[in-house]
């Protein structure tokens, strides 16, 4: 089967950076699986997925465009410490989640106090090329459940 629109995907990657720094990976541990067309990746990683099938592997570099956007300047904020999801000692520079109404977003502290912190808004990975080195290992068709909850279920994936 193909990847198309609503296919489940497991698939493992390695993301490097332009320095060649390894990232992330999968390759040691459960793949990652994700519903595709339902924003639950990077979009042009997704986009490249596209009628792949199962036993492809390829590679792909992104842009910070392209990737987890462009570094801004000045997007430093402060915000109560109740809204960090990371549990444990706080310490600037450390990359954390923090709840927004959108949900949890990665963000790294800056600063942290007794009741605030100070994050810097800008996705931990910003302005960083990227290249991510992907093995497809399987597609199959997101069941009912999935399709209405928007992302895929069972290892990988979403355990609910």
């Amino acid at each position: 089967m193909k990847i198309e629109k609503n296919s489940v995907v497991t698939f493992h990657y390695q993301m490097q950076d332009e320095h060649g720094e390894v990232l992330e990976s999968t390759k040691e541990g459960d793949p990652a699986v994700f519903l595709h067309s339902n924003m639950n990746m990077i979009p042009s990683l997704e986009l490249s997925m596209v009628s792949r099938e199962p036993g492809e592997t390829y590679s792909i570099t992104l842009t910070p465009e392209l990737a987890y956007g462009i570094l801004r300047q000045n997007s430093d904020i402060r915000v109560p410490t109740k809204h960090v999801l990371t549990k444990g000692k706080l310490e600037p520079g450390m990359m954390v989640s923090i709840q927004t109404k959108e949900g949890a977003r990665p963000v790294t502290l800056v600063k942290v106090g007794k009741f605030n912190v100070d994050i810097d808004t800008n996705h931990p990975l910003a302005g960083k090329t990227l290249t991510f080195d992907v093995e497809i290992v399987d597609v199959r068709e997101a069941t009912p459940e999935e399709l209405s909850h928007g992302h895929a279920h069972g290892v990988g994936g979403h355990q609910h």
